[in-house]
Parts: structure tokens; C-alpha cells; sequence
């Protein structure tokens, strides 16, 4: 049971290995506010979401499973937007039209289609706590270094000065660009493949 958590963290993980939920990776992952925010609204749909079609899946006709999925999906989306949108104004604001999106994230759709619906209850959950923990701490890591090296700050508390003396870190814009979050993603990436090549004595 351990290890359906566990995978969903590294050997699994949604955005540095099987390469999915990269559009709000991208796009949120300014601040470390936004990151966290998402990681646990993911986290909880892929939960909720893995736990009613695991219990309820044999009701669901074959033929229009993948709509009676996002059905499932979308309500807990929704429940989270309206919590978000009454408690977290916010960051409510801040992620914008990525909480909605939630409902047709590849990754809440693909556990929903691929584990949750072939599973038994209790590794279902598992699976969707495991598999939003490794997306928010994908997010989480390239969000931070993003925040730092970008804009100076961490969680909102400045840490560098554009104005601070000669031979000290700058901000730099880019990293709060697009190309920044490709930069951040590839270089950890490369770092994970470089293990991975180095446990197998393949490395160079």
C-alpha cells in the first residue's frame, strides 16, 4: 500500500517523469503561493474523484465511461472553485481559469481511467494522494526556485533587492516567463534522467 503513494512522488511523478499537467506547471508556478494552492486542489479532486469511481464504477456504462468520469471530475472542481472563491478570494483570482481546467487535467482523467476505475477503494485512494502529493511537489519545487531567482522572494517575503550591492543576486525577469518554468523543468529533468543513467552504470 506504501508504495502507491510513494511512486506517485518520484518514480511515478506526474510532471518530471510522465511528462503530464505541464500546462498549469507552466502557467501557476510564479509564486509559491499559486503552487501549493493548486497541488492541494488537485489533490484533493484526484482523491475525491479516484474514491467515487472506484466504488461506483461498475454502474457506469462502458460505453460512455469517459464522460460519467469528468461528470465525477467536474463536480468536486466545482465545489472546489466555490470554497476557493468564498474562503480564498485570492488565490482564487491568482489561478484563475487553471481551477476550472482542473476538469480536464490529463492526470485526474488518466488515474481515473487507468487505476481508479480497475482498483478496489483504498488503493484508489492511495493512488490520487500519492499522485497529487508528486504534482504538488513538482509544482512546489519549480515554483520556489522560480520565486527566488525571479523575483527575489520567497512565499511573498522579499529575500533580494533589485538595488543590492555589486557581486549580490539580481532577480532575474526571465525566470517569471514562460522560459523560466521550461528552464527550471528541464534542468530537473536532466538532473532525475542523470541518477537514474548513473544507478544503472550507464552515465557519462
Amino acid at each position: 500500500m506504501k508504495n502507491e503513494v510513494i511512486k506517485g512522488l518520484f518514480r511515478e511523478n506526474p510532471v518530471f517523469v510522465l511528462m503530464l499537467g505541464l500546462c498549469p506547471a507552466l502557467a501557476v508556478s510564479v509564486s509559491l503561493k499559486n503552487a501549493v494552492g493548486m497541488g492541494l486542489a488537485a489533490t484533493f479532486v484526484l482523491v475525491a474523484s479516484n474514491t467515487i469511481i472506484s466504488l461506483f464504477n461498475r454502474y457506469f456504462p462502458s460505453k460512455i465511461r469517459i464522460p460519467c468520469f469528468i461528470v465525477v471530475i467536474a463536480t468536486f472542481v466545482t465545489m472546489v472553485e466555490m470554497v476557493m472563491g468564498a474562503y480564498l478570494p485570492a488565490l482564487n483570482q491568482a489561478l484563475g481559469i487553471f481551477i476550472p481546467l482542473i476538469v480536464v487535467n490529463c492526470i485526474i482523467l488518466g488515474r481515473a481511467e487507468a487505476f481508479a476505475s480497475r482498483h478496489k477503494l483504498l488503493p484508489s485512494i492511495l493512488d490520487g494522494l500519492g499522485m497529487g502529493a508528486g504534482f504538488g511537489l513538482a509544482l512546489t519545487i519549480i515554483a520556489g526556485a522560480r520565486e527566488i531567482l525571479g523575483s527575489g522572494t520567497f512565499w511573498d517575503i522579499r529575500i533580494t533587492s533589485a538595488y543590492a550591492p555589486e557581486g549580490a543576486m539580481h532577480p532575474a525577469a526571465v525566470m517569471v516567463m514562460a522560459p523560466g518554468a521550461f528552464f527550471v523543468i528541464a534542468f530537473i529533468m536532466g538532473y532525475m534522467n542523470w541518477r537514474k543513467a548513473k544507478k544503472a552504470g550507464t552515465a557519462v
